[in-house]
């Protein structure tokens, strides 16, 4: 057993608390993003809805039909002076207009239906990125310096299984970020992480220490880390099913003729893209929660000599299983689609938050090993 450096554990917590700092200034960078956008996009939008005005004005101008005598001869030299106005010279090169507003519309999105990266640059969402790569950096060494004080993997209670999930979960987004435009996911990931480190630090913070005998197994590398994982990827697919309810409400809005009145969100993907890439991610996600499942039931047999015994957090691991289960089932054979399927990701998430928090603490068992 390696001895235990008290000295790393402070430097973990320093840089722990420096991670949530620069995370924290990350997402009022993607906030701000968000809003300066859609501030942009409502002005673009006030611009096409002036050429079209005019357009159609000129357009009703040039059908009035032309009649013998002096007052058609009246009318036509008002119909030439109106199309020599400022509105017939903005309506006559109409195909330039348009394209200068599909420009602008192309220029102020995040990412198109497919996020793909689009050509525009903006400076906010760069900064962001940027930050949340630097507070990922420092993120990685709070892990790494609580691993090294305590002489082992650092997952071994609750305090370090929230930490290092939501650096996973952190660097899934950024590896993402490399192919597909999650830009606008960026406030509420971060937003995630932010609330997972300040529950780590503040409910569940745990001196660096030994484990339990019953840990001290290779089985705990394996099971939790690919538990960390999938943890990790079942939280980016909950802003993402989060984000589609927001999305799919507001879709209908517009259809029925009502007010955009969140405006941001016409940074987002539309309802649909955000359900197949979280679907996608789900199923990942599933595979490795019940590779979760099969090796805990395997470590179950090493330490306590049976492969299941109906332990509280046995049972609600099998739960999440069976819930996301359902989830992947009913979507590709069932229909179940559109809101009632990101509702059903959202409640396998919730139950991942109740296994984790509530059932570590208020449930005992032969997996209370919380370190509270």
């Amino acid at each position: 057993m390696y001895p235990i450096n008290e000295t790393m554990g402070q430097y973990s917590e320093l840089f722990m608390l420096l991670a949530a700092g620069t995370y924290t200034v990350a997402f009022i960078a993607f906030a701000w993003d968000l809003a300066r956008s859609s501030r942009a996009l409502r002005a673009v939008d006030l611009k096409a809805a002036a050429a079209a005005e005019a357009s159609a004005g000129a357009e009703a101008s040039a059908k009035v039909p032309a009649t013998a005598g002096a007052g058609a001869a009246g009318r036509g030299d008002r119909l030439e002076g109106h199309l020599a106005g400022p509105a017939g010279r903005a309506e006559r090169p109409s195909s330039s207009v348009s394209a200068k507003v599909q420009g602008g519309v192309a220029a102020g999105r995040t990412a198109d239906a497919s996020m793909n990266y689009s050509g525009e640059r903006r400076a906010p969402a760069r900064v962001a990125v940027a930050l949340t790569v630097l507070g990922a950096a420092i993120h990685a060494a709070a892990v790494l310096t609580r691993a090294i004080g305590a002489g082992r993997v650092p997952w071994g209670n609750m305090y370090e299984f929230l930490t290092t999930g939501a650096f996973v979960a952190v660097a899934v987004f950024l590896v993402v970020l490399i192919r597909r435009d999650l830009r606008f996911l960026g406030t509420f990931v971060v937003g995630l992480v932010i609330i997972m480190l300040v529950a780590a630090s503040v409910a569940y913070w745990t001196p660096v220490g030994h484990l339990v005998p019953a840990l001290q197994s290779y089985w705990l590398v394996i099971h939790v880390s690919i538990a960390v994982l999938s943890s990790a990827l079942f939280t980016l697919t909950f802003a993402m099913s989060a984000l589609q309810l927001v999305q799919s409400h507001r879709q209908k809005a517009i259809a029925a003729g009502g007010a955009d009145k969140l405006g941001f969100m016409r940074l987002v993907p539309t309802a649909l893209s955000l359900e197949n890439l979280s679907y996608r991610i789900n199923a990942i996600a599933f595979i490795g929660w019940t590779f979760t499942l099969m090796f805990g039931a395997i470590w179950a047999e090493k330490a306590w000599g049976r492969f299941w015994g109906w332990d509280t957090k046995e049972v609600w691991t099998f739960v999440i299983w069976v819930v996301y289960a359902g989830y992947l089932h009913a979507r590709a054979t069932r229909g179940w689609t559109g809101t009632r399927a990101a509702w059903l990701s959202i409640v396998g998430y919730l139950c991942v938050v109740f296994n984790f928090t509530i059932v570590n603490q208020f449930f005992n068992g032969l997996h209370s090993y919380s370190g509270l």
